[in-house]
């Protein structure tokens, strides 16, 4: 296995496993069909195959990374690995109906995954209270998605995108809503609608914490296999700056609804996001980590990238550097081995599809 070490933290790393880190910063010169622009949550990229494995890379035309004869190439070196773009889906050329196109219900992300975010408006969007990296509303405003998509509507979807294009799970996400169940009411009737339509379909459901935990029973019994409740940080000064709306969730409510979740869905189901480059320590970040997967929470390592229509692009927030995402990635990577846990093992979500990580690469 070759080896380097990187200028942040004088590491030795797996050359293969930094390569992926950089394309997940830096993008790569290629034609990608299918794209997912903007939205809830920090991606912005292109869907592709590298070595097969689902991945989300930025289309960057400056990027020094191209695709040539099927391998990424960096100038005249082949860095060994494969990049293929992932087909246009047969359901996009579909409306629903009553009139909507598929593809403003639902995307495709990588090769098998079909990610909707149910309510496409949230509470914490005023600039005061948004989280810097979100742009949830933006692809509303471009008329790219609907406001809220009926449980029917993402019912017909769904079946379609398995039928037709072979897709092996789901992510239902949804921003936040008023009242107590923070949006878990309306992914129940949801995450019921779709597998009366394609029974047994994995599905990850993605929220704040309910204030009423029954909310996680009812999204379990509803047949959810997998929950992600993402906090973003688990340093509190950082979730202030960064997420100040969201941040008002005290962390301890987190961990209260983390600990039922596993303990409803059972350890290795439950996810969190974590963003690397928000200016947490490194060692930090890891440790915190660790935590997280002595709770039986997988813990997703996804790169702050700066998205246009983003508070933090507007305001010129630099990506983090390729050395410390590295870093922090095969940190974690090596202590979800230990413990046993697998992104894979999840069946649908973030985390068992991985594109928008380096952990699968790193062996998470």
């Amino acid at each position: 296995m070759s080896v380097g070490t990187t200028k942040a933290t004088g590491t030795a790393v797996d050359v293969r496993i930094m390569t992926r880190a950089e394309l997940a910063l830096r993008g790569v010169v290629s034609d990608t069909p299918v794209r997912r622009p903007d939205g809830a949550g920090p991606s912005d990229d292109g869907h592709v195959l590298v070595d097969g494995a689902n991945a989300a890379l930025p289309t960057n035309p400056d990027s020094p990374y191209r695709v040539r004869d099927g391998r990424v190439w960096l100038g005249d070196e082949d860095t060994g690995l494969t990049l293929a773009p992932v087909r246009r889906p047969k359901f996009y050329d579909l409306t629903t109906a009553d009139g909507v196109p598929y593809e403003h219900i639902a995307r495709l992300h990588g090769a098998d995954v079909l990610a909707t975010t149910v309510v496409q408006t949230c509470i914490r969007y005023a600039e005061s209270d948004r989280c810097r990296f979100c742009t949830i509303e933006e692809s509303l405003r471009s008329g790219a998605t609907v406001a809220a998509k009926t449980p029917a509507q993402l019912a017909e979807v769904a079946e379609a995108a398995v039928r037709l294009d072979g897709v092996r799970q789901i992510v239902m996400t949804t921003g936040t809503t008023n009242g107590p169940d923070r949006g878990a009411r309306t992914l129940v009737r949801s995450v019921r609608a779709v597998l009366d339509a394609v029974p047994g379909l994995p599905v990850q459901v993605q929220c704040e914490p309910p204030g009423d935990p029954s909310w996680i029973h009812a999204l379990h019994e509803a047949g959810a296999t997998a929950i992600g409740i993402h906090i973003e940080s688990l340093d509190e000064e950082v979730r202030r700056r960064w997420m100040p709306g969201k941040s008002s969730v005290p962390l301890a409510e987190y961990e209260a609804v983390w600990d039922e979740a596993v303990r409803v869905f059972g350890p290795n189901r439950v996810s969190t996001y974590l963003l690397v480059g928000l200016g947490e320590d490194p060692d930090e970040l890891i440790a915190g980590a660790g935590r997280l997967i002595e709770r039986g929470v997988y813990p997703f390592i996804v790169p702050f990238r700066p998205m246009a229509g983003t508070l933090a692009a507007r305001d010129g927030i630099p990506a983090p550097d390729t050395g410390r995402l590295t870093y922090v990635t095969e940190g974690i990577a090596a202590l979800l081995r230990a413990a046993g846990m697998n992104g894979a093992d999840q069946q649908a979500g973030c985390a068992a599809c991985g594109a928008c990580s380096v952990l699968k690469s790193a062996g998470g």
